[in-house]
């Protein structure tokens, strides 16, 4: 069985989403980031940068939550979470997925790691507020796309993996001065991925509270 290593909220939560929506069999082992299991020696053999989330599918252990999204899409083609290989759509699909994990997600990191990047509480506070600013920046650009093409989600008519993907990334915003939920296309955008019953699966196991984004 599948078994996904995850944290409540964590990056964790797209490839959650993608299993829940998938509706295969798969368990959900907790990876207690207050006690840092994350950085134990057991886990660190799976996942070496001590980071969330860790796929187990039989022999083949993954990290990186974008992969195993589309790991998760390619072994379950039926589904069509992902365009098919090959097409248009699915260069797309790459686009989009690829901004999301190296660039909006990146620098959300940095807005919630400022420590990282700076040393005194006002460079950390500096760093944070810059990173605030450039995602907003982002998600305009989300905001604009969904506008154009005027589709429910993000690549068109139907649900997939990128829509996973952007919610666990506009949930990350609610704390901002101008948090995804505020503009118009992607609050009404964040409503409907909120309720997709596999979504409200999601939120209720991992047991957050609300609001929700």
């Amino acid at each position: 069985m599948l078994q996904l290593h995850y944290y409540p909220s964590n990056a964790s939560m797209a490839p959650h989403i993608v299993l829940e929506t998938l509706g295969v069999p798969f368990e959900l082992k907790l990876v207690d980031r207050t006690r840092a299991a994350h950085k134990a020696a057991e886990y660190l053999r799976m996942n070496p940068n001590g980071l969330i989330p860790v796929l187990v599918d039989g022999d083949l252990v993954m990290y990186e939550a974008a992969a195993i999204c589309l790991h998760l899409a390619d072994i379950h083609p039926q589904a069509a979470l992902a365009p098919q290989p090959g097409t248009a759509e699915r260069a797309q699909f790459y686009k989009w997925l690829m901004w999301m994990t190296n660039t909006v997600q990146a620098t959300l990191i940095v807005y919630f790691y400022p420590e990282r990047w700076a040393d005194t509480p006002e460079a950390m506070a500096q760093v944070k507020a810059h990173a605030e600013a450039k995602v907003g920046t982002m998600l305009d650009q989300l905001e604009a796309e969904l506008a154009r093409h005027g589709q429910p989600y993000l690549l068109g008519d139907s649900f997939g993996v990128a829509d996973a993907y952007a919610l666990m990334l506009c949930r990350w915003t609610r704390g901002f001065a101008r948090p995804a939920r505020s503009l118009p296309q992607l609050g009404a955008y964040l409503q409907r991925l909120l309720a997709l019953p596999a979504v409200q699966r999601v939120f209720a196991r991992e047991e957050l509270a609300q609001p929700w984004v």
